[in-house]
């Protein structure tokens, strides 16, 4: 706020004179591992053929370490994948959906997305329950026997869902969960997902391009079992034959992965079994939203977008301006504060996302350091005075 002095002058908020360490507050790709320099990673790899023994020992460490900090039930496969979460969660939809009825869950830009695809290009009839941003889409009542399709954690709108209760444990269908900015950080209930997804560049802060794929058994079952339903294209292709091609799950991608990108992706997991595993992961990431929290409790112009604390994200944190009554005006205010904070090098990348409501985005995952989220608030409050 700005403060009179006593000549009734108005003064306006100083610049804070303590910079975040690493204002790299970005949604994707998100913050490198507190730490991280080129120098960690391994170049044995780099310029080998990934079908090397090395290439293929390096892939699969990958895999099976992977597995190991997610806590993946010990029979749910696990494989490299290509173009992100966005292909993982492609070769899911087209692969397996079409025996069953569907049920598309969607409080957010991907999942409204999933929803396109499954409707106008898989042509599918689908139940589709959508909520706006900042809220969520009725749960109950979802039939065992259809897919359902939805977002554990919604990147775009900063809701995730409370818990997989919902699921039902003697379902015919299979859940699809597009897992991306929840894994690492958010306790997923896996026994209950028979497809999850996820991306490197998310909650452990590694390299875009390479999705990973997660197969419960009854999703293996799905795949080597029912007819197909159409034609898939070789990236897509998860069975030969009528069984499962395995090699997919023990380093052998379907297209040449990135090395490079590989190795930073055990430089991360590295650190992530060094600092304690997904429970310190989740901690972090716990105690990242609890300090920007603080700040949003106190200030009087931002505040959560999604209202709800059970179903806030504690990743992709977002943040509406609490005057919404011009909205083009807002659009034009958060365009004059994310420049101006990445000018002055303290935050970066930290506008609400372009679907969404005006406001800003702050990602609070695990390679996040609570003490710049502390550092931030200032920030954010110098900048909003700033831009009146």
């Amino acid at each position: 706020m700005t403060v009179a002095d006593t000549a009734g002058v108005t003064v306006r908020r100083a610049k804070p004179d303590s910079k975040p360490v690493r204002p790299h507050f970005s949604s994707g790709p998100c913050a490198k591992p507190p730490g991280w320099n080129p120098g960690l990673i391994d170049t044995r790899s780099l310029g080998r053929s990934h079908r090397s023994a090395l290439g293929k020992a390096r892939l699969q460490a990958a895999i099976e370490r992977t597995h190991a900090l997610l806590q993946l039930p010990a029979d749910y496969r696990l494989g490299i994948v290509p173009a992100s979460d966005t292909g993982a969660v492609e070769m899911a939809l087209w692969a397996l959906l079409g025996e069953r009825p569907v049920t598309m869950l969607a409080w957010e830009s991907f999942g409204a997305g999933w929803v396109t695809d499954v409707q106008k290009q898989l042509r599918l009839q689908a139940e589709v329950r959508t909520a706006d941003y900042g809220e969520i889409a009725e749960l109950d009542g979802i039939d065992p026997a259809s897919d359902v399709v939805f977002t554990w954690n919604g990147t775009t709108s900063g809701v995730r869902v409370p818990n997989a209760d919902w699921i039902a444990d003697d379902r015919t269908g299979l859940a699809i969960c597009d897992a991306t900015s929840a894994a690492f950080a958010q306790r997923i209930d896996w026994p209950k997902i028979d497809v999850g997804t996820f991306s490197w560049q998310k909650a452990l802060g590694g390299e875009g391009g390479h999705g990973m794929l997660v197969l419960s058994p009854r999703a293996v079952e799905r795949l080597e079992q029912a007819k197909s339903h159409r034609p898939l294209p070789k990236i897509f292709r998860l069975t030969k034959g009528g069984a499962l091609i395995e090699g997919v799950f023990k380093g052998e991608t379907i297209n040449t992965p990135s090395m490079l990108a590989v190795e930073d992706w055990l430089v991360a997991v590295d650190w992530a079994e060094r600092i304690g595993g997904l429970d310190a992961l989740v901690a972090r990431a716990d105690a990242n939203t609890a300090a920007l929290d603080r700040w949003v409790q106190s200030s009087v112009w931002i505040e959560h977008l999604a209202k709800n604390p059970a179903i806030r994200s504690n990743t992709s944190v977002c943040l509406q301006f609490a005057d919404r009554s011009d909205e083009e005006a807002n659009k034009a205010r958060q365009k004059a504060i994310v420049k101006l904070l990445e000018v002055e090098d303290a935050a970066y990348d930290i506008g609400a996302y372009r679907d969404a409501p005006s406001g800003i985005r702050i990602w609070c995952g695990a390679t996040v350091d609570t003490a710049d989220i502390e550092k931030l608030g200032p920030w954010l409050d110098w900048a909003w005075e700033a831009t009146a």
